[in-house]
């Protein structure tokens, strides 16, 4: 067939494949919002883009090819899903070959399926298609594997206008990558109905100026982007109890009052150029009071009040013909000619179309529309496809499509949008963000499902508590349950999930036995509630106001339980404000702030302004670093001011990769130990005047008096220049030269003279802990006081702190420092507390324990003192870590708590023997060879960086002046710890020069 269209080539229709144009969006934003904000302000007046007399040219030339039936047909848009079966695929193409219809609206499906059809019916089609979508949240409203946007109503909570129109040039983006020209949004219908059964959570809400400044937003953002959008549902569909898909509303409001209220948004977006609109199935006596009349066949509604009252110009849409608010009473084809009549333009899901086609010739032949004025409408939807590109019509690109669509960038502006969102409705006494976490025993409590949620797993990052559900069936035995397995938790954290997004006749499914818990665990506990579902249905549960603390987070997905989390434990402040009134406890406006950064906040690397496709990098080294096998798999951690940027885990436990590493896994930390527990001790008690750097190990520790150890200043001991050795090999003590243990050393069966446990059937004397600390302190000196990297210091700092404090040496440090962390996994002997499944094996040692160690310490050393030591045995996760690196970062702050006195850690870390070319610090290593990619260190890390290694395969490093915090967690020493193929690869310093070079191409 021929096709019609002009020679304008490279005009990038069909997306943003050009980098130059993609990295221009930005700047089009900020203009586009800057004009967007000064037009309303001006009151200047805008017509419909289209009808610019540039697109005349080619849209007279088409109507002067089409006969009277082709005119006809290109009023007409069809539905079609990509998710249907090849007879339906065929079905279209029939009706797009034989009559030419106008266009095509999608429903659900998927993106590449889509755009084939597309493709296929553009080549079948003699004039190119218009292609619509409803997507009123982004393209995921119809279309599987694409960024899902907020509901309109949670955006009517975003203070920002300036995110709605990045929204909607993003969501225009990604819809001319697709192919769709027209996205029937935004809704404008303003919500004074809490029991509206067809739009509440679509609408931005019940005040008519946010939802103008709202729509007004989205709008902009998608037609600056030539994509057409549509304000519906005209005249306004917020006040009615019917649905219309179901039924005929009727709406006995007075013309003022629609003045007033509904039209309102509707003559503010016409009069910013408003592409096109779509008229709602409602009978409004005030407006016409023909019987069973919906506005969409009433020509007083749509011609006189619409065209000519309000004087729009633009493309009128009906909605859907095959809605029962019409289809009930007209048949199909009878029902097109009659909206045609009315004065829309195109008729939208016209369910027959030769029909429709034999109708509107009668009542042309009949006189009840003229020719002209089918042309007039033919016209003016041709220009519209010349604005849209149909001119110079180009297929959609299939190959890179899903990429494209699922960028990083849209899922961060998700992301931003949710965040502004939530609503905080109830904070007594300030209870949120939650703080002081070492006073606090909590729970969580998931209702309406019996899975942990989402949002269990994300309040698990902050502080470890144990989790509890309750199904929409559980019943009241299983409610009195629950409340005495709660009953020992002061605070409860609550989400109320799976929820209806209406209300229909269950509460929105929220049950009767959901509504006694949550009054009666309100009565004995602080309770924070949040509420993953139609914010309507907070005033479904009696009593609600008085929650402790109460978060509206309009629907369930995974990123909203996400960002509700973290706002408990402010990670993310609280912005939104509530777009409806729920009832006289929960107001119009209504949203309490708080501020963010008061812990760590989980993000992407668009949230620290790095492109995630700048760290691609770091994925190519982990993926390299296990096929080479120098590691079976690791978590990397890596944060910037305060904000985890990059958080993955990869690989398995072991090669046999029967077990995936997940973020929750706990690993060996081995040497990163001394710093998170010895040196992290020290510094607490130095900020209580009860320990000095420049004292003596015999001030601290009666046993080294009368020894060599004695006078050994812990400046030098903690900078590794106090002449001690490197190590001692205790276990080899052990052994007979048969290779069996001495009798009285080992056992395998604990008893009362062998209780410690070294391994799997692996028991110790009770009393050999004294032999190791008495080997140490006979050992002799090294002759030179020179740099040599010593475990013995450390092994005896749990001796020394006990000595301190009269307190056990985890004890001490859990009470002080990690639990005001909320670091639950730091700790030693994790097969005490966690299922093996959760913990990292390391070594299969053949030398001394002849077995795979799982769940027990690593080092020969730290096992024979019972997994507890100063210089090894910690285990923890790479987000536990992270947290207490954070501590270090700000100098020993967190969560506003000044757990290590200010400027202990700032003095621990900076370099003290740097002119005899010791390059350590007190505890903590440093760069040893600033910019060498061989050294200790990123190449471009500052030499004020500092952390430590691990003989593991464990790294942490922080750079105070980034404010970058890294950690890396691998067993490198799985199956052996011959294998030093990750000293080869550099793996850990590489992936920090990483961060580096994303950050230095995000500056340049």
């Amino acid at each position: 067939m021929q096709k019609f269209k002009t020679d304008r080539m490279g005009k990038g229709r069909n997306g943003f494949r050009n980098p130059a144009i993609r990295s221009g969006i930005k700047t089009v934003v900020v203009m586009g919002c800057f004009l967007g904000i000064l037009m309303p302000l001006f009151g200047q007046t805008q017509r419909p883009p289209f009808l610019d007399e540039r697109f005349n040219p080619w849209a007279d030339s088409v109507l002067a090819t089409m006969s009277q039936e082709e005119k006809i047909a290109q009023l007409i848009m069809i539905p079609a899903y990509s998710n249907k079966d090849q007879v339906h695929v065929d079905s279209i193409s029939n009706l797009v070959k034989k009559y030419g219809v106008g266009g095509i609206i999608f429903f659900q499906g998927g993106p590449v399926r889509q755009a084939h059809m597309i493709n296929r019916f553009q080549q079948e089609s003699k004039i190119p298609l218009m292609i619509s979508l409803d997507g009123e949240w982004g393209l995921r409203m119809r279309l599987d594997s694409t960024v899902r946007y907020p509901y309109q109503m949670a955006l009517g909570g975003i203070d920002d206008e300036e995110l709605l129109y990045e929204m909607g040039v993003e969501v225009a983006r990604q819809a001319k990558r697709s192919g769709i020209h027209v996205n029937f949004a935004p809704v404008v219908d303003i919500n004074n109905n809490p029991g509206n059964p067809v739009i509440g959570f679509r609408s931005f809400g019940e005040d008519k100026e946010n939802v103008t400044r709202k729509s007004m937003a989205y709008m902009k953002g998608m037609q600056d982007q030539g994509i057409l959008a549509s304000a519906k549902h005209f005249p306004g569909h917020g006040d009615t109890d019917v649905d219309s898909h179901y039924g005929l509303p009727v709406l006995h409001f007075s013309k003022r009052r629609l003045e007033e209220i509904e039209l309102y948004p509707f003559r503010k977006l016409i009069d910013q150029g408003l592409g096109s609109v779509m008229v709602a199935h409602m009978q409004i006596p005030v407006l016409d009071d023909t019987p069973n009349l919906a506005s969409t066949l009433s020509k007083p509604i749509v011609t006189g009040l619409l065209k000519e009252e309000m004087g729009f110009e633009g493309l009128v849409f009906t909605d859907a013909l095959n809605m029962q608010g019409v289809a009930k009473y007209y048949p199909p084809g009878v029902v097109d000619a009659k909206a045609l009549l009315a004065g829309n333009d195109m008729m939208l899901n016209t369910m027959d179309v030769p029909a429709t086609i034999r109708e509107v010739k009668k009542v042309l032949e009949n006189g009840e529309i003229s020719t002209e004025e089918i042309d007039q409408r033919v016209l003016k939807v041709l220009k519209a496809k010349a604005w849209l590109g149909l001119d110079d019509y180009q297929p959609v690109e299939t190959e890179h499509l899903m990429a494209d669509l699922t960028n990083s960038e849209a899922e961060f502006l998700a992301r931003r949008l949710t965040e502004n969102s939530l609503t905080l409705l109830r904070n007594r006494d300030n209870l949120l963000p939650i703080k002081g976490l070492e006073n606090v025993k909590m729970a969580s409590l998931s209702l309406g499902t019996s899975e942990i949620t989402d949002f269990q797993k994300g309040l698990e990052r902050y502080n470890p508590m144990p989790h509890f559900t309750f199904p929409k069936e559980g019943d009241l035995t299983a409610l009195q349950r629950l409340k005495q397995e709660l009953s020992d938790y002061p605070l409860i954290l609550i989400g109320l999930h799976g929820l209806g997004i209406r209300e229909g006749n269950n509460q929105f499914g929220i049950s009767p036995e959901m509504v006694v818990l949550i009054r009666t665990l309100m009565e004995d506990h602080a309770v924070v509630i949040s509420v993953f579902g139609n914010v309507y249905s907070l005033g479904k549960i009696p009593g609600l106001e008085k929650a402790d603390g109460l978060i509206a987070a309009y629907q369930e997905t995974p990123l909203t339980q996400d960002l509700a989390s973290q706002m408990i434990f402010g990670g993310v402040g609280a912005k939104g404000k509530l777009p409806v009134a729920i009832n006289s406890h929960f107001g119009l406006g209504d949203g309490l702030e708080t501020q963010g950064g008061f812990r760590m906040a989980y993000t992407q690397p668009e949230g620290v302004g790095i492109p995630s496709s700048h760290l691609l990098g770091i994925d190519s080294l982990m993926k390299l670093a296990i096929q080479e096998r120098a590691i079976p798999g690791g978590q990397v951690l890596i944060a910037k001011k305060g904000k985890v940027f990059y958080h993955k885990a990869f690989g398995y436990h072991t090669y046999d990769s029967l077990q995936e590493v997940r973020l929750d896994d706990l690993y060996d930390l081995a040497s990163v130990t001394k710093i998170s527990t010895s040196l992290a001790a020290f510094m607490h008690l130095k900020g209580l005047n009860k320990f000095d750097e420049s004292e003596t190990l015999g001030t601290y520790l009666p046993a080294a008096r009368g020894t060599n150890k004695e006078h050994l200043k812990y400046q030098d001991i903690l900078t590794h220049q106090a002449r001690l050795r490197a190590w001692i090999p205790f276990w080899k003590s052990t052994i007979r030269k048969n290779g069996s243990f001495k009798w009285f050393t080992m056992k395998a069966d604990s008893s009362r003279r062998f209780p410690v446990r070294v391994a799997d059937n692996l028991y110790i004397h009770r009393n050999y802990n004294r032999k190791i600390y008495k080997e140490i302190l006979e050992s002799p000196l090294n002759d030179e006081s020179e740099y040599v990297y010593s475990d013995l210091s450390f092994i005896l700092a749990p001796r020394v702190i006990e000595a301190i404090t009269g307190e056990k040496f985890y004890d001490y440090l859990e009470r002080n420092l990690y639990k005001p962390l909320g670091a639950g996994t730091l700790t030693f002997n994790p097969y005490k507390k966690y299922p093996l499944d959760r913990i990292v094996p390391t070594e299969v040692d053949t030398a001394f324990r002849k077995q795979l160690l799982h769940g027990t310490v690593h080092d020969e050393g730290a096992a024979m003192l019972g997994g507890i030591s100063g210089h090894a045995g910690l285990f923890g996760t790479s987000n536990d870590v992270a947290k207490l690196m954070h501590l270090y970062l700000y100098d020993g702050s967190y969560a506003r708590q000044q757990l290590i006195a200010p400027g202990v850690v700032h003095a621990y870390s900076k370099c003290v023997y740097c002119e005899a070319g010791n390059y350590r610090g007190m505890g903590f290593d440093r760069p040893n060879r600033p910019g060498d990619p061989n050294g200790n260190a990123a190449p471009s890390a500052p030499v004020s960086s500092f952390g430590h290694s691990g003989f593991t395969g464990i790294y942490t490093w922080i750079d105070p002046e980034n404010e970058l915090v890294y950690v890396f967690l691998s067993n490198r020493v799985y199956p052996t710890r011959e294998n030093r193929t990750i000293y080869r690869l550099n793996v850990r310093t590489n992936i920090m020069e990483e961060v580096y070079k994303a950050m230095d191409k995000t500056t340049k």
